[in-house]
């Protein structure tokens, strides 16, 4: 069973990775390159301080969990014990690898740690601030999207180490976001029992 799934993921894998061309190759290259988004990251800043005023300083609190624990899960619980190698470094088929600017990654695959961070991020935001913006759901999706399609074109990732990426990443930006909106409930809960019994809430 699991042979199938892997000869399964490693044809649809070759199939995406084979259909490239020089605008695709500078498109997916820069669409994975972390610095590339650093416009966009300011916007979603903007968005939550236009929200969320002073409590933005907390969001950016269980943002760095949420990413730091997307990455470590994906790299101690799935890279580091499954230990399945990148498309670029299997033997078997390295040579038919179509890779952009020789740059392969580290030597596991399985899962993609760009799925997980990216998904856990829009996830959490839409939960946050999504109802907010007319439009903002299906485009941060297409961004996550993007992201995690341009891995497996770059040859770094099959599909099923970016589905399964994803799959966590939705779990943990979903999680994190009730936590966010339970301390928030509690914080409150909190501030007004000390109101209604006289005290100064710090």
């Amino acid at each position: 069973m699991l042979e199938t799934l892997n000869n399964i993921d490693t044809e649809i894998f070759l199939a995406i990775n084979g259909q490239y061309n020089s605008l695709l190759d500078f498109v997916m290259y820069w669409a994975s390159n972390k610095f590339i988004w650093i416009p966009l990251y300011l916007l979603l800043l903007y968005f939550l301080i236009k929200n969320y005023k002073w409590k933005t300083l907390i969001i950016l609190v269980f943002v760095a969990i949420l990413i730091t624990l997307s990455d470590q899960i994906s790299l101690h619980l799935f890279k580091n014990i499954f230990q399945r190698l990148r498309p670029c470094h299997e033997p078997e088929i390295a040579d038919m690898v179509h890779l952009v600017n020789n740059k392969c990654g580290g030597q596991f695959s399985f899962i993609s740690s760009h799925a997980a961070n990216t998904f856990a991020l829009a996830v959490f935001l839409i939960k946050i601030i999504g109802r907010n913006y007319k439009y903002f759901t299906p485009l941060i999706l297409l961004w996550a999207i993007l992201i995690g399609y341009s891995r497996i074109y770059l040859g770094v990732h099959y599909p099923g180490d970016v589905i399964i990426g994803t799959l966590l990443g939705v779990a943990l930006g979903y999680l994190i976001a009730k936590l966010f909106f339970w301390v928030q409930i509690r914080f409150y809960q909190i501030k007004d029992n000390n109101a209604n019994q006289g005290l100064k809430f710090y």
